[in-house]
């Protein structure tokens, strides 16, 4: 009977498939992949979370499909165990939409601080 993979096992194969995800919606999320690639899923996800940039996510929301995207797998209570309270704080606050991009500058901004 083979072993049972792990958590981190399971999440890289969920990253790894989100790419596929992306390819069939239209957009290949090519850095993403070599990332996970090289890093393995749940060490790029800690990475990119935190990253400004248009994300996977932005792209999944537009064609309304967010449950697919890394902050939405992050936040799945058998992968939430991987991740800090920040990461997963990180990760709700942009499937929120409460972290945007100023693009002019390139950093992710809470709306409150564009008072």
């Amino acid at each position: 009977m083979p072993p049972h993979p792990t958590p981190q096992a399971r999440f890289h194969a969920e990253m790894l498939d989100l790419y596929q995800r992306c390819a069939a919606a239209g957009f290949r999320p090519v850095l993403f992949r070599r990332q996970v690639m090289l890093q393995g899923g749940v060490a790029a996800a800690k990475a990119l979370v935190f990253q400004p940039g248009t994300t996977g996510l932005e792209r999944l929301q537009a064609i309304g499909t967010p449950e697919r995207s890394m902050e939405a797998k992050m936040q799945r209570p058998e992968f939430a165990v991987l991740f800090s309270a920040l990461e997963l704080k990180e990760a709700a606050k942009r499937l929120a939409g409460e972290v945007t991009r100023d693009r002019s500058r390139g950093r992710l901004e809470s709306p409150v601080d564009k008072g």
